[in-house]
């Protein structure tokens, strides 16, 4: 190995070594309960919130997938400023209900929430089962997105297998020793550097490769106006249709506040005021995702031309003869957003499956220190599970999440009615997730089935909210329907 990819993996290596510290350092006493670990005693206040939330979006896929996206398809990449700019916004009105619910009631997650208000612990289980079928490739694309840079910038001297490998596994110490609060600090530390670095190589490439950014775009105007039209190409280098294009807009601002790993933060803020300001601010991340938008079409027409579109930003560091720090603190950076995003999904699906498909489904107690142990446990399973995903995949990082968006979307109608509508019955709300769900996964492996070209997941949530609405009508809600939405209303 040169001395240059030495000093590219020692930039690196003290980076993850940072991590192990930090990470390990913050959990103390308050990992060592079942709601400490999960949780973080509801304590997180805006700074902790506003990264630990932040960072979730500057992670491998933003890195590698969106530079990717805006160097193969041009416009087709905005659409994730679309959804990332309001994406948050619902978690406005339903992240304070269930925080006080949280308080009063002892909820550290979503699925127990809506299996409480619904009096149906089969939600739980089915919550805790299309969860962990969302989680796990978008935690594959966190690691292979960390296989990609550490194969790449040793020009395959360690493969993609063991640089995922190496990666994830200072993960695992970090969210094993301390939870939430080792996810949370890290995530600051993550946030900061990718922030920096971004901005940095954002506005240097394009100078490098055109002298600036107004000259890239002028002659990409001229040479390759297709890549600037909306709604931008596919995979084959035909215009991406307008229906498909809104609709992955739509799906993914309804379902971000979805994920569990987002709204479980409704129960570790420490007051509903800080949840609000965090929404308030999150849009500024997209602010941060514009450099890395320049650094895709700062790879136009490179030569040569990397193996995949994912590549072009690692495959421009290493093809421009630049420095072997620069391109170690790009390494590190890229961790960062693979790290920043992997640690808070598998700890967050480890959580779920515990709290919602063993606690609350199947109505097997555990004691907090119980609890504690299944979810390590469940976090090394499910670390296994993606890495697996992660080595046999191929395909587009973009579309390994819009994938895993079809299914989280099923969520948002029952956390709409749970919190909002007192005539909703367990009854709807199972029949809407099980529908939606099915037809979702049905029209994402055939989507020849697809009657118009929209997301799968646009199909599912219409039959949710349909089966929502009609089987509620149908049935009887619980007696305690209403106090429940009532003492999510009321401010404590």
């Amino acid at each position: 190995m040169s001395s240059a990819a030495l000093i590219v993996l020692g930039v690196a290596g003290a980076y993850l070594a940072a991590c192990v510290v930090l990470g390990s350092w913050t959990g103390g006493k308050k990992a060592e309960g079942s709601v400490g670990f999960v949780a973080g005693d509801r304590s997180l206040g805006l700074v902790l919130m506003y990264f630990i939330t932040g960072a979730t979006i500057f992670s491998a896929f933003a890195f590698l997938g969106l530079p990717g996206w805006a160097y193969s398809k041009g416009a087709a990449a905005f659409y994730i400023l679309g959804y990332g700019a309001l994406g948050f916004v619902p978690f406005y009105f339903l992240g304070p209900r269930a925080a006080r619910l949280g308080k009063r009631r002892g909820f550290v997650t979503q699925a127990e929430m809506i299996a409480a208000r619904f009096d149906r612990p089969a939600l739980a289980g089915v919550m805790a089962l299309v969860s962990a079928v969302a989680f796990v490739p978008y935690l594959a694309l966190q690691m292979k997105g960390a296989g990609i840079v550490l194969a790449t910038v040793t020009d395959g001297a360690i493969g993609e297998a063991a640089g995922a490998a190496i990666v994830y596994s200072v993960v695992l110490v970090y969210v094993l020793r301390s939870g939430v609060l080792g996810v949370g600090w890290t995530n600051t530390f993550q946030g900061i550097f990718m922030i920096l670095l971004a901005w940095g190589l954002g506005l240097y490439l394009p100078y490098l490769r055109f002298g600036g950014v107004h000259e890239m775009f002028t002659e990409l105007a001229a040479s390759r106006p297709e890549l600037l039209r909306a709604p931008g190409l596919t995979a084959d280098g035909e215009p991406w249709h307008w229906g498909e294009y809104s609709s992955a807009i739509v799906v993914s601002i309804i379902g971000f506040s979805a994920w569990p790993h987002l709204f479980m933060k409704a129960f570790s803020a420490k007051d509903t005021r800080t949840l609000k300001r965090t929404v308030v601010l999150y849009p500024t991340f997209q602010v941060f995702l514009v450099p890395l938008f320049l650094i895709g079409f700062a790879g136009v027409g490179f030569s040569p031309a990397p193996e995949r579109p994912d590549q072009i930003l690692p495959h421009l560091l290493m093809h421009l003869e630049l420095s072997p720090w620069l391109v170690g603190l790009f390494c590190a950076g890229a961790l960062a957003a693979s790290m920043s995003s992997g640690d808070a999904m598998v700890h967050a699906v480890a959580s779920i499956t515990v709290r919602d498909g063993w606690v609350a489904a199947l109505s097997r107690r555990l004691s907090g220190a119980g609890e504690v142990r299944a979810i390590r446990v469940l976090i090394v399973v499910y670390m296994l599970a993606a890495y697996a995903v992660a080595v046999v995949y191929q395909g587009s990082l973009v579309f390994l999440l819009l994938s895993a968006y079809g299914a989280v979307v099923q969520f948002m109608p029952l956390l709409v009615a749970a919190l909002y509508v007192p005539r909703a019955t367990g009854a709807g709300a199972l029949a809407g997730l099980l529908g939606g769900s099915a037809l979702t996964t049905l029209l994402v492996a055939v989507p020849e089935l697809r009657p118009f070209p929209l997301h799968a997941g646009l199909y599912g949530l219409a039959l949710n909210v349909t089966l929502l609405t009609v089987v509620s009508a149908l049935t009887r809600p619980t007696r305690s329907a209403a106090a429940f939405v009532a003492d999510g209303a009321e401010p404590l």
